[in-house]
């Protein structure tokens, strides 16, 4: 059996909607397998990672190339937002 962790997830604007059962407002505390990459998370999820613009781990921006496979661990805070449109 593997190891398990619990992190929090916030996603904003539209992206909320791709939150599971049991989330309040846009942040839920997920269970995952440890090792889980932000890629694995995001494709569990099914959000496109196309449609994710900014993601912020425990206060701190992971680029483009990173996310895919940075490794989440106990107790991170993972922040996803859109591409926000205004003028």
């Amino acid at each position: 059996m593997a190891d398990k962790i619990t992190i929090t997830l916030k996603c904003f604007a539209f992206l909320a909607q791709y939150l599971p059962e049991g989330a309040r407002g846009n942040t839920v505390q997920l269970e995952l397998a440890s090792g889980t990459t932000i890629g694995q998370l995001l494709q569990e999820l099914t959000i496109d990672p196309e449609m994710v613009e900014l993601v912020i781990l425990n206060n701190g921006f992971v680029d483009g190339e990173a996310r895919q496979n940075q490794m989440l661990k106990a107790q991170d805070t993972l922040a996803l937002w859109p591409e926000v449109a205004g003028g």
